[in-house]
């Protein structure tokens, strides 16, 4: 009921009853082959609209889909390419550190044609110390392949450091950079003698060692010389490059010269090294090796030391 009191009609059945009568009219239309008048006029204002509502809805309910169907194959397009993406770039990681060790491998190949006459070993290096150089640090040969305590290691294009300690499948060498690293050097071109000495905060500062008590009577060394290990040496081989002098200037109260040189090794990124299978003095350590071994030997006859 209405407000008026009359009987509401069902918008539904009002539709039904058009869609009945618009029927009716489509089958008498069709049966008489009458198609003017009022039911041109009836078909303009009803069917016509009504088609193209219902034509509209259609598109829309078909563009919907569309769409909905088309997000769904680029989510699925994008996961695809997501996975492609992720495996492109571990295969590229993956050339790029292949390439990287090649071109390490390489380097050491080089180095161990210029230095052929020395046997050597090649070895990767496995752990470093603290610091942010490769001052000392740790590589995965040890005494079962032949590494033996003062060996010289070598890398890049010269010198690296000494083995300082042998274990089974390891050893630890410290580096001329660390601060307790000397070296007997020579100018390579006027023969004279210097030491090399470690300077971790003259390499943080401005990747360079010091050298001093050079023997410069002529005055003929110069910037660019290069510095190799000499032959009087007590554990590094003659003739192995350290680097460059980078300046030169007197010492105060002495006849002689210091300064500083730029090592020929990068030794902020070590990853595999040589080590040079031979002694400088051989015979000194074996002494060494027998004289340890004959205090161990008297400690055992005395009761002394640990079994």
């Amino acid at each position: 009921m209405d407000r008026r009191g009359g009987p509401k009609v069902p918008s539904r059945f009002v539709l039904l009853l058009l869609l009945i009568f618009c029927v009716m009219l489509l089958f008498f239309s069709y049966a008489t082959g009458f198609s003017g008048g009022p039911l041109k006029l009836a078909a303009d204002y009803v069917f016509v609209p009504m088609q193209r509502g219902m034509a509209g809805v259609g598109n829309r309910i078909y563009e919907a889909m569309r769409e909905g169907r088309t997000k769904r194959e680029l989510a699925i397009e994008n996961e695809s390419l997501k996975r492609r993406v992720d495996e492109l770039e571990k295969r590229l990681t993956s050339i790029e550190l292949q390439e990287g060790e090649l071109n390490e491998l390489r380097k050491l190949y080089k180095l161990d044609q210029r230095y052929s006459k020395y046997k050597t070993v090649g070895a990767y290096v496995i752990s470093r110390s603290a610091s942010n150089w490769f001052n000392t640090f740790t590589i995965d040969k040890g005494s079962v392949d032949g590494i033996q305590v003062d060996m010289n290691v070598i890398a890049g294009s010269g010198l690296v450091g000494i083995v300082t300690e042998v274990g089974r499948h390891y050893a630890v060498v410290r580096s001329i950079i660390d601060d307790t690293s000397n070296v007997s050097a020579m100018v390579l071109s006027t023969k004279d003698y210097c030491i090399v000495g470690g300077n971790l905060k003259r390499m943080s500062e401005s990747s360079m060692i010091d050298f001093s008590s050079l023997e410069d009577a002529s005055d003929k060394v110069e910037e660019g010389d290069r510095l190799v290990t000499s032959n009087i040496s007590d554990k590094y081989l003659q003739g192995l490059l350290i680097g460059y002098i980078s300046n030169v200037s007197e010492e105060k109260g002495a006849k002689k010269k210091k300064g500083s040189v730029t090592p020929v090794v990068d030794f902020k990124h070590l990853s595999e090294v040589l080590v040079i299978k031979e002694l400088k003095n051989p015979a000194e350590l074996q002494k060494k090796q027998q004289g340890g071994k004959a205090k161990t030997d008297k400690s055992k006859e005395t009761g002394g030391g640990k079994q």
